[in-house]
C-alpha cells in the first residue's frame, strides 16, 4: 500500500454531499496514512445523501471555510451530490480555496457534481476533465475539454464522473500525493 503518512488532506462539503463521495475517499487517505481535515461552511453537523429518497450519513466538520489556511495542505477533495457543490459555489471562501490549490500547484479532485466549483472559480480552460453527464456542458461552457472516462488527470487536477469510479478516483488522490507518475 502507498504510504503517504506526510501529507495532510482537504475535504470540502455541505449538507446535500454524496455520502460515498466524502466517506470512501476519506477512508481511503486515511489508510494510506493522511491526515484528512473537514471544512465546511458552518461547523455543525452536516448530512450526506445516498439517494433522492435516502438520506446518508451525517459528519462534524473540523473547521469552517474561512479558517482554512490552503498553505497546510496537499491536497483538496470535493465530494459531489447535486445540493452540496451547488450551495458551496454560491460560498466566496470555497471558491477562493478552490483557486488557491490551484494556483500553488497543489492537487485538486473533484468528482461527479463537484466540478461546478471548479467551473465557478474559473480554473478549468484548456483543461481535460470529466463529471456526472449533466454537468459536462457547463464544462464545456468554461471552456475545458470534456472527456468520458472514469478518472482523468490533468496536471494537478483530478476529475470523476460518479460514486461507482471512486476506486480509481481515489487511487489517483493517493498516487498524486505519493508523486507517482502516471501510466497510460
Amino acid at each position: 500500500m502507498t504510504d503517504i503518512s506526510n501529507k495532510k488532506v482537504l475535504i470540502v462539503a455541505t449538507d446535500g454531499f454524496e455520502q460515498s463521495e466524502l466517506f470512501k475517499p476519506r477512508e481511503a487517505l486515511l489508510d494510506a496514512g493522511a491526515e484528512v481535515v473537514l471544512a465546511s461552511i458552518k461547523t455543525d453537523e452536516i448530512k450526506g445523501v445516498v439517494s433522492d429518497t435516502d438520506p446518508g450519513k451525517a459528519i462534524t466538520p473540523d473547521m469552517t471555510l474561512g479558517e482554512v489556511n490552503v498553505a497546510d495542505y496537499d491536497a483538496l477533495v470535493l465530494p459531489g451530490g447535486v445540493g452540496n457543490p451547488d450551495a458551496l459555489r454560491l460560498q466566496d471562501d470555497a471558491v477562493k480555496i478552490v483557486r488557491e490549490f490551484l494556483d500553488q500547484d497543489k492537487t485538486v479532485a473533484a468528482i461527479c457534481h463537484a466540478p461546478w466549483l471548479l467551473i465557478e472559480a474559473d480554473v478549468v480552460k484548456g483543461r481535460r476533465a470529466t463529471s456526472w453527464p449533466s454537468v459536462r456542458t457547463d464544462l464545456a461552457n468554461a471552456g475545458a475539454i470534456v472527456v468520458d472516462e472514469e478518472v482523468v488527470v490533468d496536471g494537478n487536477l483530478i476529475t470523476s464522473r460518479k460514486p461507482d469510479d471512486l476506486p480509481a478516483f481515489n487511487k489517483a488522490i493517493i498516487n498524486a500525493l505519493a508523486k507517482v507518475p502516471e501510466t497510460a
